[in-house]
């Protein structure tokens, strides 16, 4: 089961339930995990979890009886209430999904003051073929072990 198989409706309960896991905020300049760029990183790498989503969708469709989106503010978070209650591996596997595709969105990182590259080398170029950092590897020598 791939992304492309959830209903327009799973989709809509995706986004709404991604933004009340982690809302907009105008203080800390970020969007929401409804945003339109975490929504198709979301779709994009559902992968493996896609079974999971959709079944922690269908079980809050289940709970609301109608699309979230659809429901008032005190209605859907009675629905999230109960669905993060009875939700198990589903729910857990949902949020989880919603968090690491939110935290790794560039705005966030920077927001947190996280660069957007590798941590090494620091603002240090390597020049191509300088193997220098393996010197005190080669210093050691060789060693032989016998093998049982």
């Amino acid at each position: 089961m791939s992304a492309d198989n959830l209903t327009r409706i799973q989709r809509d309960d995706l986004r709404t339930i991604a933004a009340m896991i982690v809302p907009a905020s105008d203080e800390y300049k970020v969007p929401g995990a409804d945003d339109p760029a975490i929504q198709a990183d979301m779709l994009a790498t559902l992968g493996r979890d896609t079974k999971l989503v959709a079944a922690a969708l269908d079980h809050l469709a289940r709970l609301a009886s109608q699309p979230l989106a659809e429901l008032d503010a005190a209605r859907r978070d009675a629905v999230a209430r109960e669905f993060r209650g009875a939700g198990g591996v589903a729910a857990a596997t949902l949020v989880r999904v919603v968090l690491q595709c939110y935290y790794r969105d560039d705005r966030v990182l920077r927001s947190l003051g996280i660069e957007l590259r590798a941590p090494f080398p620091k603002g240090h170029v390597l020049p191509d073929g300088d193997w220098s950092l393996l010197d005190p590897v080669k210093a050691r020598g060789g060693s032989l072990r016998q093998v049982p």
